[in-house]
């Protein structure tokens, strides 16, 4: 049996923290995971900005109820579901992932999970695992699935690269130069038509 794992940002729904970062007015909340490859650095970037400026879960909060899914991801997301398992692993936190989730038809999700003080300042971050993507997919491969893999940046490479077969979607032109291994599609269609080819 294979599930196919999907990124959920910048494949399913938009980046949150440049969506934050717009809505602030902040430019260095704009840094991703397309950026910088040290997840660990980048959300220690993140909570000090954060900090700075005195900014807590519910302003991210708010911020998130005002994103939708991109266009065509729950549709895509039906479709694949309808012929296979889907998980989406995300290095993103529960506390931001829940109302997506919602606007997606309730997939699954495994991610991470926010420490937020009693006055809503986000004070540090747990990792459901080490390594998550990665440790996530060869678990499910220990016991006994195949694992097909999308994403768009640095942290999902190692899980698109420990499958039966792996694809970037929306990727940066670096990430795909630097991965020309990797096929990289633009289009649910596309990404679909290659998951199926992998199912039959």
């Amino acid at each position: 049996m294979t599930i196919t794992c999907l990124d959920l940002e910048g494949v399913l729904v938009p980046e949150i923290w440049i969506a934050f970062a717009k809505a602030t007015g902040i430019e260095e909340l704009k840094k991703t995971t397309r950026d910088e490859p040290d997840y660990d650095k980048l959300m220690r970037y993140r909570l000090a900005i954060l900090k700075e400026h005195g900014l807590g879960l519910k302003e991210i909060q708010d911020v998130i109820a005002t994103i939708d899914p991109m266009p065509g991801a729950k549709e895509f997301l039906d479709e694949l579901r309808s012929l296979c398992q889907v998980i989406i692993i995300s290095d993103t936190f529960t506390q931001f992932a829940a109302p997506l989730m919602k606007k997606l038809g309730m997939p699954t999700i495994f991610c991470n999970s926010l420490v937020v003080a009693e006055n809503g300042e986000v004070t540090d971050f747990k990792m459901r695992v080490e390594n998550s993507k990665y440790t996530t997919v060869k678990a499910l491969q220990s016991i006994g699935y195949d694992t097909v893999a999308s994403g768009d940046s640095y942290n999902d490479l190692a899980m698109i690269r420990a499958g039966k077969a792996g694809f970037l979607f929306k990727s940066p032109d670096k990430i795909k130069a630097d991965n020309p291994d990797i096929p990289a599609f633009e289009t649910y269609g596309e990404l679909l038509d290659a998951i199926k080819a992998v199912l039959d």
